[in-house]
């Protein structure tokens, strides 16, 4: 193998290396943008969490939580539309999973031989699902239309 042969192969390596620096800033660089934003996530995830389960009476809020959305559709829509879209999906996806474990007896599927985990993880995702259709369809029901038929959906087959 020529000097030469050594050089190229060097200035390949030394490439690669810059190659693999750049992409390592880039990562950190989406990560440092997103990290605000996921700490919005918490925050709000935290803010429905208080609206099912108050810690005491007097914390207790009589909002639906497509009430909330509402409330806070600017973040919502603006976050469905981002990076942070699949941070927010997997939060509330969890959230809404242990809101079923938790809140919901699922008698009726039960008798009819579902299985529970089947069940959860049938009903999670559609609901994570129709909140954010109906944020990226610029909310076309009101709040209290969305609240009543999406329970009426779930008390059929969760309670």
């Amino acid at each position: 193998m020529g000097g030469r042969d050594r050089a190229c192969l060097k200035w390949i390596d030394g490439s690669q290396s810059r190659k693999k620096r750049s992409k390592k800033q880039s990562r950190n660089f989406r990560q440092s943008k997103r990290e605000p934003q996921d700490k919005l996530v918490e925050e709000h995830i935290n803010e429905l969490r208080e609206i099912c389960y108050p810690q005491s009476p007097s914390d207790e809020v009589n909002i639906t939580w497509f009430e909330y959305f509402e409330r806070n559709y600017a973040f919502f829509s603006a976050l469905l539309t981002s990076i942070g879209a699949s941070f927010f999906r997997s939060r509330f996806l969890d959230f809404v999973i242990e809101d079923i474990r938790t809140g919901w007896e699922r008698i009726e599927g039960k008798k009819n031989g579902l299985n529970e985990d089947i069940m959860i993880h049938f009903f999670a995702p559609a609901y994570v699902g129709l909140v954010e259709w109906w944020f990226t369809n610029g909310m076309p029901y009101p709040p209290s239309v969305m609240h009543k038929q999406a329970e009426f959906m779930l008390d059929m087959n969760l309670s």
